[in-house]
């Protein structure tokens, strides 16, 4: 890719506790074996929902402080600069000052167009990036299900049997190649990201771990967690559009 460099971030902690009743320990639960491995199963879904939302937040990364301030992250807002598509007019978008480590300034939001999309996907591909896929919330999945290609389909119905609707798109074909159109309920609806999946990974200083903490009266407690970060391996791979209504 085009201005190759290796990006710095900062890692981030995400963790939850769980705490288990003697009771509960000593019972026989119908459906499960042991209500502390349970517990932590679903703190282990709900720490990887929370790293999604981090990743799509705006959010740019920062040591913290002892005591008053955690360290965090730089989400992916924070790096993309490059290859943008963001609003204008009273409010004026404005692209991460420092990548990584600013945070976008929303502009005045405006209807997602593909013109819209056709426009950072081709900056992604002429900074030598292969975008391959396209992150959407579930309201702008909705809205580039309705883009004009769609429309254009069609389906044979069988001479026998139920028609079948067809109203999503879970591929769109750009003149640089195809994107996945991934709906993320935990991104922000104003923004559209179009990735390049090879210069974006999470990297873990610690991965998952399972701690003892010290008990509380009858019950049992653990801690569950995990230190990573986001890795950019080269922003100008990625692009977003960003201020949509």
């Amino acid at each position: 890719v085009s201005q190759s460099r290796y990006l710095g971030n900062l890692t981030q902690i995400v963790g939850k506790t769980v705490m288990v009743s003697g009771t509960l320990l000593a019972s026989d639960l119908a459906g499960r074996k042991s209500e502390m491995a349970y517990q932590l199963a679903k703190a282990s879904a709900e720490i990887k929902r929370d790293i999604e939302t981090i990743i799509t937040a705006n959010q740019g990364q920062t040591a913290g402080s002892s005591g008053s301030s955690a360290r965090k992250m730089g989400s992916l807002l924070s790096y993309i600069k490059t290859n943008t598509n963001k609003g204008s007019g009273t409010t004026a978008g404005a692209d991460p000052t420092t990548i990584g480590v600013s945070t976008r300034t929303d502009g005045t939001t405006r209807a997602f167009t593909e013109t819209f999309l056709k426009d950072v996907v081709a900056k992604v591909f002429a900074s030598g990036g292969t975008p391959s896929a396209l992150f959407v919330s579930p309201a702008q999945k909705q809205v580039v299900s309705g883009f004009t290609g769609l429309a254009a389909q069609r389906y044979q119905v069988p001479t026998s049997g139920q028609a079948t609707i067809l109203a999503g798109a879970d591929l769109y074909q750009s003149d640089f190649g195809v994107l996945q159109i991934v709906p993320n309920r935990f991104m922000r609806s104003r923004d559209a990201l179009i990735l390049d999946p090879e210069y974006a990974a999470l990297a873990y200083l610690r991965p998952f771990q399972t701690n003892d903490i010290a008990k509380v009266g009858d019950a049992d407690k653990k801690q569950i967690l995990a230190e990573l970060t986001l890795e950019v391996r080269n922003e100008a791979a990625h692009g977003g559009v960003f201020d949509l209504s």
